[in-house]
């Protein structure tokens, strides 16, 4: 039914207002988690959702891979925990990778909201933990089974009441259980914001329920996806997107097939998935994919369940874009932070000259810690045991008329941790990080360059780094319309040898890890480059 102006304004203003409440629950997350990677670079999602667990809005602050898998998530908490079971005070977690965000590092929270007594809504957030056990982040376990402690849906808190037997079989699996336990808090700290703010809310506009805003949310976010994806000239269309994955090269095989005003992403055909962690489940290369084809074809509509049921994706089961369990998965960004690219390859051929070049993709966690069960006694006597994560960030892809960004995840959309915050934690000290000149693929407009950096041990001991998520160093981001392709990546020790990406790499005492991150793809030819002050 047609709103009147002041029906339509109210309803606007309403979802300004819903808007802001996730964005103060994301905030409460991002201000009291205590892991770095939460903390510092934003690796973190939160969100509310109608009560058949549909979303209605995100955070602005957060992540692809964490928005769109939660969004897929809250339903599987839903089929095990219905809302008419569920009591005010009660919160649910997990940290399934098949049924949340993709690996074991990050747990997903849910908090059903009450008002007047009645259910109205719920509440999701997730952050990723420096550490859930097992092998720590590395992609060398071969099962799920090694990478961690798998918590199935499960009460967090019940009416109030802390489930502290279950806190204790998870902090008593994990290496930082200070941090963890920090992390759990602020997650049920955030979605306990989120109710707060949700009743205020409902209380200001004197409503009872969202049905209406969410379905006014939902339709209209459907409508306007529905109409952007009419714009886009029907037909299929065929990208094949190289890795240089772990025991062997790895293909992203991509069909995108346009029909109307619906799309479908086919990867089917894509390698066999890895004996090792670098495999992205169904629910993470799906929301990577989505995200591709959303900063493209309608990137100003509102990110929720009307808009991303616009996107249909078929995967093959086996693949390492749709590992079954208990194949490992904990470096799954490795592939699904690639599938953009992949999309874009696709997308490139649909809409000329409107689409950026590839980027450097996949983020580089350095993972790094003491050298306790890789070196032998004698050289680690007197010295500290840590176990520290930071970020390494390549270039952006040139854009339709812009320069590529340099050193900014794409499409991850995490932040850097200040190298201050990782030195306080442990011996480690960064011995340089600055962008890497000339490591963007030239073209009219340049791709973005990435980052060298270097990092030493202040300490007369080894250290070792996991370089599981390493990736473009055998092969660079490709450039877009006569574009040239952005620089290799490169891993190596201060005194010269160079590291193999994956795997787990000890730096002897005295020397240093050195990685250069790889640069993005230039777009357009570069004799057509426009004269500028500069690069």
């Amino acid at each position: 039914m047609r709103q009147n102006a002041h029906d339509a304004i109210r309803t606007q203003v309403m979802w300004n207002r819903l808007i802001s409440v996730v964005e103060e629950q994301a905030q409460s997350l991002l201000r009291t988690a205590f892991g770095a990677v939460a903390r510092e670079a934003g690796d973190l999602s939160a969100g509310v959702y109608d009560l058949n667990g549909a979303m209605l809005a995100q955070a602005v602050t957060g992540t692809p891979g964490h928005v769109n898998t939660m969004a897929n998530a809250v339903v599987h908490f839903l089929e095990r925990y219905p809302v008419e079971t569920l009591k005010p005070g009660d919160v649910l977690v997990s940290n399934d990778p098949w049924m949340g965000t993709g690996h074991l590092f990050d747990f997903v929270v849910v908090t059903p909201a009450f008002y007047d007594g009645k259910a109205i809504g719920l509440f999701a957030s997730t952050c990723h933990v420096i550490d859930v056990g097992g092998v720590g982040f590395s992609a060398d376990a071969t099962s799920i089974y090694e990478e961690g402690t798998l918590v199935p849906h499960m009460y967090l808190r019940r009416e109030g009441q802390l489930n502290e037997d279950l806190l204790s079989v998870i902090l008593a699996n994990t290496r930082n259980p200070v941090e963890v336990r920090g992390d759990l808090m602020s997650l049920i700290s955030a979605n306990d914001t989120g109710v707060n703010r949700l009743v205020e809310m409902m209380e200001e506009f004197q409503i009872d329920g969202l049905d209406d805003l969410a379905a006014h949310i939902l339709e209209t976010s459907k409508a306007a996806t529905q109409k952007a994806i009419r714009e886009v000239p029907d037909g299929v269309y065929h990208y094949d997107l190289p890795l240089d994955g772990y025991e062997s090269p790895i293909t992203i095989k991509t069909e995108l097939r346009v029909e109307g005003d619906q799309i479908t992403i086919d990867l089917s055909g894509s390698s066999p998935a890895s004996n090792y962690g670098i495999n992205s489940p169904r629910t993470y290369s799906q929301a990577y994919v989505v995200f591709g084809l959303k900063a493209v074809i309608a990137p100003d509509v509102p990110n929720n369940a009307g808009s991303l049921g616009c996107f249909d994706l078929i995967s093959e089961p086996g693949t390492c874009v749709d590992p079954v369990s208990p194949s490992p998965v904990t470096a799954r960004h490795v592939i699904g932070q690639m599938l953009p690219d992949a999309v874009f390859g696709c997308l490139a051929q649909a809409l000329p000259n409107r689409v950026q070049a590839e980027s450097a993709g996949s983020i580089w966690v350095l993972a790094m810690a003491s050298a306790h069960g890789h070196a032998l006694p004698s050289e680690l006597k007197d010295t500290s045991r840590f176990n520290v994560m930071n970020v390494a960030i390549g270039g952006i892809g040139g854009r339709p008329g812009k320069d590529g960004l340099n050193a900014m995840a794409f499409p991850s959309g995490v932040g850097s941790i200040p190298v201050e915050i990782t030195e306080s934690q442990c011996p480690l000290w960064f011995k340089r990080k600055r962008i890497l000149r000339d490591s963007g693929g030239k073209g009219k407009y340049r791709g973005g360059h990435g980052q060298v950096i270097e990092v030493a041990n202040r300490e007369a001991a080894p250290f070792t780094i996991s370089a599981a998520t390493f990736d473009r160093l055998q092969n660079a981001a490709s450039g877009r319309e006569g574009g040239e392709p952005g620089a290799l990546g490169k891993a190596y020790l201060g005194s010269g040898p160079a590291l193999k990406g994956k795997g787990i790499h000890l730096v002897p005492a005295g020397d240093s890890l050195v990685v250069e991150l790889p640069g993005g793809g230039g777009f357009g030819h570069p004799d057509e480059k426009e004269q500028k002050n500069g690069d």
